[in-house]
């Protein structure tokens, strides 16, 4: 069964339509060989500091918020995030780290205000600046968030720089501007060719723009590097159909039906509604 061929990787985080559709949604943390997240956890919290007592026990407290918030028991996390900032007022991670917990909470004003607080303390910092754009693009502020994925993609020493880039992507498909957002995917695919969220969103655009030969590029490398989820193959079928190719459409929708049979694209494939 293609699902299982050996080298295929496990998507640990979850294809949320939402994200990679480009409409507005929660983002994804964590993730595994092509990335997959906008924003990380884990990732805020530094990897080495010259420590004070003070900012040895606060980094204790980050540390602990941060394994709550992957969690999602925002309620702890917060308590662990205000102990910390007790302990030290001037800890621009904990801040960032406030930031994304009221982010996930639409505490919007909050979150700006933490956001803004931490990049005062820490500006240079990229995954503050690529989660305040993140902030910006998910509250309808797409165009401000902009020069902060810039700053953080030209970071030399970001460990994930095409991670602001497919967000800045996917800011530009929620203002119905593809150009841009092809520039800024093609640019993180050039950095990171096996990103999952990159090569969706170009195969999207492509499909949507009937592209059949670019879009299935992408599906394909997508479908060949990754287990497939249920968004994944639907968008390979239907790429599939675009270009014609009826064995690679009835192996796909063999998957879905077999694999995914109460998905909501399993549903769509039965009644033959391909959004043409």
């Amino acid at each position: 069964m293609r699902m299982n061929r050996p080298g295929r990787k496990r998507l640990s985080w979850l294809l949320g339509a939402a994200l990679l559709a480009g409409v507005a949604g929660c983002a994804t943390t964590g993730g595994e060989g092509g990335g997959g997240s906008v924003v990380d956890a884990r990732s805020v919290v530094p990897k080495a500091e010259v420590d004070t007592e003070e900012r040895r026990r606060a980094r204790i407290r980050l540390e602990l918020a941060a394994g709550y918030y992957q969690q999602r028991n925002y309620s702890v996390a917060l308590d662990e995030l205000r102990q910390a900032l007790t302990i030290d007022p001037d800890y621009g991670a904990a801040y960032g780290m406030l930031g994304l917990v009221y982010m996930d909470l639409n505490e919007n004003e909050l979150a700006d205000q933490s956001f803004r607080k931490a990049l005062t303390l820490m500006p240079t910092n990229p995954e503050l600046n690529n989660n305040y754009g993140w902030f910006l693009c998910r509250t309808g502020r797409q165009a401000e968030s902009l020069p902060y994925f810039e700053k953080a993609a030209s970071d030399p020493l970001y460990q994930t720089p095409a991670r602001p880039l497919y967000a800045a992507g996917i800011c530009m498909r929620q203002m119905k501007d593809d150009e841009k957002a092809l520039a800024y995917l093609h640019r993180a695919f050039q950095i990171e060719p096996g990103d999952a969220v990159t090569l969706y969103n170009l195969a999207d655009i492509y499909l949507m723009r009937r592209d059949g030969e670019r879009a299935h590029f992408y599906s394909q490398r997508l479908l060949r590097t990754y287990q497939p989820t249920a968004q994944m193959l639907w968008q390979g079928l239907r790429i599939a159909r675009l270009r014609g190719d009826s064995v690679e459409f009835e192996s796909l929708a063999s998957q879905l039906r077999r694999g995914f049979p109460t998905s909501p694209e399993a549903n769509l494939l039965a009644q033959e509604r391909f959004g043409d």
